[in-house]
């Protein structure tokens, strides 16, 4: 079988962590650099898919339905989002790291079908805690996978996000009877607490990281 090849890294601001971009045949593996194991691979999205496909499904009739993915990854949250909304939508996505908008731009791109070339598609580069910030009642649906689940595993100000603060700032950007979907590794207890405490009605779902029903189970909570 053939190897990973290392093609790119990405600095991430705010630390002096980095991303490796990977790539063997036509499947790319995203990692962090010193680090064992992988953050995203394009072999195993399905529950990234999920991720939108819960969320938007909620949103999907509404008249300019306007909705945040939070962490681009390898852009399938993000196509995923645009498949379910109509065409009348707008998605916007933020991203804190400007190589991995790159490397979806680039060589990354068509794994996903190219989702950043959709004219309904708005990149916002930076902190998406900060653009919840500046966005009140901004969105039908807010989806968050800007790491490995509710802690700061690539970059520690994401703990903020998921913090009661964070959440709190996360509920006041939806629009009435929005969504907040958030996406995990696994499942945490403390997190689904923590969503109910900021006065959030949260369902967790069991999702698989490959459809149908193979791979890893991830989490994701709705909360609404």
């Amino acid at each position: 079988m053939a190897k990973f090849e290392e093609i790119g890294t990405a600095s991430i601001p705010g630390s002096r962590g980095e991303l490796r971009l990977l790539q063997r045949n036509d499947e790319f593996s995203i990692r962090i650099a010193g680090k064992t194991g992988e953050l995203m691979n394009t072999r195993l999205h399905g529950s990234e898919d999920a991720l939108a496909e819960f969320a938007c499904e909620r949103v999907a009739g509404r008249s300019g339905a306007r909705v945040l993915v939070g962490g681009l990854g390898m852009g399938f949250t993000l196509a995923a989002a645009l498949k379910t909304l109509g065409e009348d939508a707008e998605v916007v996505v933020a991203e804190l790291v400007p190589g991995v908008v790159e490397w979806n731009r680039g060589p990354l791109g068509a794994a996903a079908g190219r989702p950043l070339d959709d004219p309904r598609t708005r990149v916002s580069l930076g902190d998406v805690g900060e653009l919840l910030r500046r966005e009140p009642a901004g969105f039908d649906a807010i989806m968050l996978d800007v790491d490995n689940g509710p802690e700061g595993l690539t970059h520690r100000d994401n703990d903020w996000l998921y913090s009661p603060q964070g959440l709190a700032t996360a509920q006041e950007a939806l629009r009435p009877d929005g969504v907040l979907a958030v996406w995990s590794a696994g499942q945490d207890p403390a997190f689904t607490e923590r969503l109910r405490r900021v006065g959030l009605l949260v369902e967790e779902v069991t999702v698989r990281a490959h459809r149908p029903g193979k791979g890893a189970r991830h989490c994701i909570w709705l909360a609404s």
